[in-house]
């Protein structure tokens, strides 16, 4: 890849018509249901609001976060759509979420006390999705709850005080298909649901996350909450290129230092790879403080592509550098290498740095983090 003068040092790419294209991806897999974009955690990591507003042009009829602070982040920004956010502590300030009509997941009766109370501060209803654990067994009121939590909202309900909107919860194997927990966690989220129509309420329901709206048609139901499939990452663990998604982030940095270092000389601390050769090394300034895993330079399994070529990383990856080995090629300094991206051109992709450290592709793009690493956008125009 060429040069771009006056480019970042190191930049996040992220491709604003990838993420359409994989909205319209999952719009044709929803079976009908609306597409809730989660943009939670940063957009993993890709930038929210330019996120947000890409998803809904492609056709996301609502948008999900995980906190309030997420949620007002993108009203704040002029975003208008339904946005749900479902993470909270009892006795955070709901108030300013109702008032910008954010809607809130409530998972126990204490959590309920405290969104109506944010409510009553904020002189309007609130609305609410309630969730239920499944079998999962991690947020989600619990069965033996789930009753006295309707009669809560549907008190509250009849007083004018809420709408309940959905009836909701989240999978623990989606990524199995056919794994026997899945009926089972869609069989008590019916129940539940039912349960609370039972009461006179009419709520939605929703289940599918990225997995199940590409796998699990029966489970989309009203509504279905894709998050990593986003933005390109398979929740399959397919390569992208036996996945109809496209991957949306290329991280790329600019050679800062080219030099010619003889044979039999250490590189990088602890000298763990030496140059076997005289050899040509290529330094960026990119690294673990900007979210490049320290190990993922063991053992020369890290590539960047680099002047058209696959070259590896060699000794280990510093706080804010690692060193590129091009041998008897000649690089400049300031060329674009990159670290990884869609893989069209032969470069290594956010699957492969998972494969490689043995975790998923999610950790890899949410751990890109810092005020070094500059996020820009193409398909949108701007910094994101």
């Amino acid at each position: 890849m060429v040069d771009l003068p006056g480019s970042p040092r190191a930049e996040t790419v992220v491709d604003l018509d990838a993420v359409r294209h994989n909205i319209d991806v999952l719009r044709a897999a929803a079976s009908g249901a609306g597409v809730m974009a989660v943009v939670k955690a940063d957009g993993y990591g890709h930038g929210a609001v330019a996120v947000a507003r890409a998803a809904l042009d492609a056709g996301a009829a609502w948008l999900g976060v995980c906190t309030l602070e997420e949620a007002m982040d993108l009203r704040d920004a002029g975003i208008t759509a339904p946005l749900l956010s479902w993470l909270h502590l009892p006795d955070d300030d709901f108030a300013e979420a109702v008032t910008a009509g954010v809607d809130l997941s409530v998972s126990s009766r204490r959590h309920f006390a405290g969104v109506l109370a944010g409510a009553r501060r904020a002189g309007r209803p609130v609305r609410l999705h309630l969730k239920v654990d499944t079998g999962l067994s991690r947020n989600g009121a619990q069965p033996t709850e789930w009753a006295d939590l309707l009669d809560d909202a549907a008190k509250a309900a009849t007083d004018g005080a809420v709408e309940v909107v959905a009836v909701w919860s989240h999978l623990a194997h989606a990524d199995a298909p056919h794994h026997p927990t899945i009926d089972k966690q869609a069989a008590r989220l019916t129940a539940a649901w039912q349960e609370a129509k039972d009461r006179g309420l009419a709520p939605i329901r929703h289940l599918a996350n990225s997995a199940a709206t590409l796998t699990r048609p029966d489970l989309h139901f009203d509504l279905v909450r894709p998050g990593i499939a986003i933005y390109g990452l398979d929740p399959l663990d397919r390569q992208p290129g036996e996945s109809p998604l496209r991957p949306a982030m290329t991280l790329r940095s600019r050679v800062a230092l080219v030099k010619r270092v003889p044979a039999g000389e250490g590189v990088s601390y602890g000298h763990e790879w030496t140059t076997p050769r005289e050899t040509t090394l290529a330094l960026l300034p990119i690294g673990y403080a900007d979210g490049v895993p320290r190990r993922l330079g063991r053992d020369g399994r890290m590539r960047v592509l680099l002047a058209g070529v696959l070259r590896p990383v060699v000794g280990r990856v510093c706080m804010d550098q690692v060193m590129v080995d091009c041998g008897d090629d000649q690089v400049r300094e300031g060329e674009l290498a990159v670290l990884f991206g869609p893989g069209d051109h032969g470069e290594p992709t956010a699957q492969d740095w998972a494969d490689e450290l043995g975790t998923i592709h999610y950790e890899i793009v949410t751990g890109l983090h810092g005020r070094r690493v500059t996020r820009t956008v193409s398909g949108g125009g701007g910094t994101c």
